[in-house]
């Protein structure tokens, strides 16, 4: 099947230049050319895995899709059902991606640019798929829905979410901020603030994120990266970085089971408690 996101490069490209003129005209100095770059590099290097990546994805879904509960004609009812089950799947994956580290491994590539522009939309992984991410939607084609359709439902999300990786943008009309992610809400979310770190993990809508209790709105001025920044553009470097720190803590000499919870407990989780989660760092903020 034909994934959507190979025919939308020719307009991510398009307001990339149109961003470049506007960062200039503004004398941003939020664009530099080792970080687009790397950026881009990053995004080639995904599209490339997905060659294969999809295939085995696609085959997972329609293995599950053989034991559907129902058989959906697609029509705008369903397809608009389908859109909100999609962003609902995609809002607990990138929750979740922030609280359990070895999905952070992969996600945390998105996060490592310390500039905030349309290029680092395009910052992606190599390893989710890898680390079975996709699965957070197999409940889709389990209930009826066909694995062409759930698939490119996925890569129309990532579409929209390309355009809101901007600070030409400041805020939109309030209705459109109520329900929808926009460039506010997803500053926030890159923004390494106490206050701001782990909250607006929506795709399309964010909704989510208000009933779930993980949104906040865009005050202070955010700062952009990690919590602690990787300082690199080699695009291999990017890709692996948390890995090679997960398994670095892994060869630690305590308990098997201690070792363990370095892939599965909250990035910044330590044995020895001389590094802080979110969480932690957030109460510790409270208490001050």
């Amino acid at each position: 099947m034909l994934d959507p996101t190979v025919f939308a490069i020719p307009l991510f490209a398009i307001l990339i230049f149109v961003e470049l003129f506007l960062t200039f005209r503004l004398k941003s100095e939020n664009y530099t050319k080792l970080d687009a770059f790397s950026s881009i590099s990053m995004g080639l290097g995904s599209m490339l895995v997905g060659i294969v990546t999809k295939v085995v994805v696609f085959a997972v879904y329609s293995f599950v899709y053989q034991y559907r509960l129902f058989s959906f004609e697609m029509s705008l009812p369903i397809i608009v059902l389908l859109f909100f089950l999609d962003d609902f799947c995609y809002y607990w994956f990138h929750r979740l991606s922030h609280s359990i580290r070895f999905l952070w491994a992969s996600h945390s590539i998105h996060h490592s640019s310390e500039k905030y522009n349309l290029s680092t939309a395009l910052r992606q992984t190599w390893t989710g798929d890898l680390t079975g991410t996709f699965l957070f939607w197999i409940i889709l084609p389990f209930i009826g829905f066909s694995p062409e359709w759930v698939m490119t439902m996925k890569a129309l999300s990532l579409i929209y979410q390309f355009w809101i990786h901007t600070e030409v943008i400041t805020k939109l009309p309030p209705w459109f901020e109520f329900v929808f992610n926009t460039p506010s809400h997803h500053r926030v979310h890159h923004a390494v603030q106490t206050q701001y770190l782990d909250r607006n993990h929506a795709g399309v809508l964010i909704i989510w994120d208000k009933l779930f209790g993980t949104f906040v709105q865009e005050d202070e001025k955010p700062v952009y990266g990690l919590v602690t920044n990787i300082k690199t553009h080699n695009p291999i470097k990017i890709a692996f970085v948390e890995w090679k720190l997960i398994f670095k803590d892994f060869k630690l000499k305590i308990p098997f089971t201690t070792k363990l919870k370095y892939f599965f407990m909250p990035p910044g989780w330590s044995h020895d408690n001389s590094r802080m989660t979110s969480a932690q760092m957030r109460e510790r903020n409270i208490e001050g």
